[in-house]
């Protein structure tokens, strides 16, 4: 079934140098023909390359939401971004090589309430059927979910299941049960979401400018995760470590575990 009217793909408007860049910066050869196999290729190498990251907020750098810009930054200075960066990129990313692509509006819980509309976006792929793909999530998902399936979804990071919400046909997404976004159908254009953008960081409200967040996936299957002054490393069977960190070693750790080459520590809250 298909739940939201279809628009015309304006995504992939990446130059053949800037879609060779983006997939050597993921460490992934030519996919080849969209498919749901190589969509997950894709989006698991992605995982594993970019950090989710709120640092630009913190070292007094604009978050700009246009696709040279994010190439500029998360291909070139081979930087992370949060969900408007990550996945708007990725759209672009898919797109540029033959994958129909919609942008989503989801509002993300707070405790048993969901956020304001635009809090996050997440990306619908059409192949044989409709995907949710997000790669700006932090700890979600490995691969795409069935966005019609209502079934429970098995996962490296849990068991999703997609819920009917409401009456305007939106879907909670869940993991292990525990609501992560509500979910809009309706496509959008990303410069929809430059407002809220504009919010989450600047807002002393919003969770991005209380606090500095770097995280990635590990190769092994784990996490690493610096937050404020604290490198947390999380083991595939869930061993948790914490180390707080001082200004030298913040910006050593950063550069080990995500790639990152910064000449001074994000101020974020400690």
């Amino acid at each position: 079934m298909d739940h939201a009217p279809r628009t015309e793909q304006p995504y992939g408007g990446l130059t053949a140098a800037q879609r060779s860049a983006y997939l050597d910066r993921i460490a992934l050869p030519e996919p080849g023909a969209p498919s749901p196999e190589a969509l997950a290729r894709l989006q698991l190498a992605h995982l594993r390359a970019v950090p989710f990251e709120n640092l630009s907020i913190h070292l007094g750098e604009p978050v700009v939401l246009d696709p040279d810009a994010l190439v500029a930054k998360v291909v070139t200075a081979r930087r992370g971004g949060f969900c408007y960066e990550l996945n708007g990129l990725f759209a672009e990313l898919l797109g540029s090589l033959g994958y129909r692509v919609s942008l989503l509006a989801a509002r993300v819980f707070d405790g048993e309430r969901p956020g304001p509309p635009f809090d996050h976006l997440a990306l619908r792929v059409d192949l044989d059927e409709p995907w949710l793909v997000d790669v700006g999530f932090g700890r979600f998902s490995r691969g795409p979910l069935r966005l019609d399936g209502r079934g429970e979804q098995a996962d490296a990071h849990g068991t999703f299941t997609l819920v009917p919400a409401g009456a305007h046909g939106d879907l909670d997404v869940l993991l292990d049960g525990t609501p992560q976004y509500r979910l809009g159908l309706r496509p959008y254009e990303l410069a929809d979401f430059r407002p809220t953008c504009w919010w989450q960081t600047t807002s002393p409200d919003s969770p991005f400018t209380r606090s500095t967040t770097c995280s990635m996936l590990t190769a092994d299957g784990g996490r690493a995760t610096i937050a404020g002054n604290r490198l947390i490393t999380t083991t595939p069977a869930g061993e948790r470590s914490e180390l707080t960190l001082t200004d030298d070693e913040a910006l050593a750790a950063y550069r080990t575990h995500f790639g990152i080459a910064l000449d001074r520590v994000p101020q974020g809250p400690r």
